[in-house]
């Protein structure tokens, strides 16, 4: 896979997208927040992202407005298909130095991955790196989560054993599940909830705000993370109280507050 970046050529690894109901949550808690990372605007078809490197090894990030291509060459990647990804020089809308996602593999025949020096990309702003694993804060949170929608079964089965942190009346749990059911009376910014397809008549949301991060699944239970409690996850009983938003009335604010595909 190639493409051509700033007049050279571009040894594309993956792909990612960058659209209101699909994004890194690395980036940020909803759509607006993951553009002001990379420096675009927040315009409704979103982008894609192509992360490759050039013929001295070094790590380029092109942000391209052509989403359709960069959609229908992951979705051949997922089912196993070769796909060229080569996106026409006038869909590039920035091309910037690093990754900002890990990636364990390297275009084969040129050098070891390695960043260009700053500004290299003409912005003059350090290279962009993935997240730290090494503490919690909202990315780790965030990706927290993503790991639980991914691995629901295994997450479940494992809060079930362990019991799961204590939840009630505990005050960053109400927190949150006050400021999630809000989502539906006043919109967030859009990305802060997505509704992804779990299953024949049931769906995963994926919620965020400051300081927690939020999934569910309509047929079964839900759980949140905290910036105050790294690692910890806490389930949203089935019942509310006065203080403590129930699951039903959070499940139907989601639904209400979701962004979803146009």
């Amino acid at each position: 896979m190639s493409a051509e970046e700033d007049g050279g050529s571009l040894f594309v690894l993956t792909a990612v997208l960058l659209t209101p109901t699909q994004f890194p949550t690395a980036f940020g808690d909803d759509f607006p927040q993951a553009c002001a990372l990379l420096g675009v605007s927040p315009v409704a078809d979103g982008y894609g992202l192509v992360l490759g490197q050039d013929a001295e090894g070094a790590r380029w990030t092109v942000v391209v407005d052509d989403v359709s291509l960069v959609a229908t060459a992951i979705a051949s990647w997922d089912c196993g298909m070769e796909y060229e990804l080569s996106p026409d020089e006038s869909t590039i809308v920035l091309s910037l130095a690093g990754w900002p996602l890990d990636l364990t593999v390297a275009a084969p025949g040129i050098p070891e991955p390695h960043d260009p020096e700053q500004g290299a990309d003409g912005t003059g702003r350090v290279p962009l790196a993935p997240p730290s694993a090494e503490s919690w804060g909202p990315v780790q949170r965030r990706l927290g989560a993503d790991q639980i929608a991914r691995e629901w079964a295994d997450w479940r089965e494992r809060v079930a054993t362990d019991g799961g942190a204590a939840a009630a009346a505990h005050p960053g749990l109400a927190r949150a599940l006050r400021e999630a059911t809000g989502y539906a009376v006043q919109a967030p910014p859009a990305g802060r909830v997505r509704s992804a397809f779990a299953g024949e008549g049931v769906r995963t949301f994926r919620a965020d705000g400051p300081g927690w991060s939020l999934v569910a699944r309509t047929d079964d239970a839900a759980f949140v993370l905290l910036d105050e409690e790294p690692g910890e996850v806490l389930t949203v009983p089935r019942a509310g109280a006065a203080e403590l938003p129930g699951l039903t009335e959070l499940l139907a604010a989601l639904d209400r507050a979701a962004t979803r595909p146009s």
